[in-house]
């Protein structure tokens, strides 16, 4: 990644954001191919052996390398387990700084694990009332693939009634991707 830092799109990457990012500034789809090509050298490696590359990754707080255990943890998809989401729980609250780590994160693997394992659905309720801003975000883009599928629409009204009147603007955007996603299968409902 450092070998293809390109300080154009570094300071094009940075005016995504309002909070602070570090970038090395690479274009997305080489952050990508990159990903995919040093996969192919660990993919022999177990679930958990995996998503503990994953957690070094995320604690670099360079955005390129978040995104890389983001593909990394969905390909793993498949071995997840219940009890993963206190893993990606703890990801979300020490790790994740802005909302495309967020919302690729969450998106992916977090709404993967909570298709496969519903049951998890509370821990994601309890997100919304946390301090952290990240962790409110993610208790809804969590639903967004999931609603997609018109699943979980009792569960998506109740994360939403709870995050309606919060005042920061990312948790608003998120819940409100959250309901427009929802209202394609459930247009009516959503509007009333």
């Amino acid at each position: 990644l450092q070998l293809h830092s390109d300080e154009e799109t570094k300071a094009v990457s940075k005016r995504f954001f309002k909070e602070t990012v570090n970038v090395y500034g690479i274009k997305t789809a080489l952050v990508s191919k990159i990903g995919k090509e040093i996969f192919k050298e660990i993919a022999h490696l177990s679930k958990d052996e995996i998503l503990d590359i994953c957690e070094k990754l995320w604690q670099s707080d360079m955005l390129e390398e978040t995104f890389i255990a983001c593909e990394w943890t969905y390909s793993k998809r498949k071995e997840f387990a219940a009890s993963d989401i206190f893993r990606f729980k703890t990801w979300i609250e020490k790790y994740i700084t802005n909302w495309a780590s967020c919302d690729t994160f969450c998106n992916h693997s977090v709404g993967y694990l909570m298709e496969k394992f519903p049951e998890n659905m509370s821990i994601l309720k309890e997100m919304t009332h946390s301090q952290n801003r990240w962790m409110r975000r993610a208790s809804a883009v969590s639903l967004i693939i999931p609603a997609r599928k018109g699943l979980f629409k009792e569960d998506i009204f109740e994360i939403a009634n709870i995050l309606l009147l919060d005042s920061d603007d990312m948790v608003q955007k998120g819940y409100g991707w959250m309901l427009k996603v929802c209202s394609q299968e459930h247009q009516q409902e959503v509007f009333e």
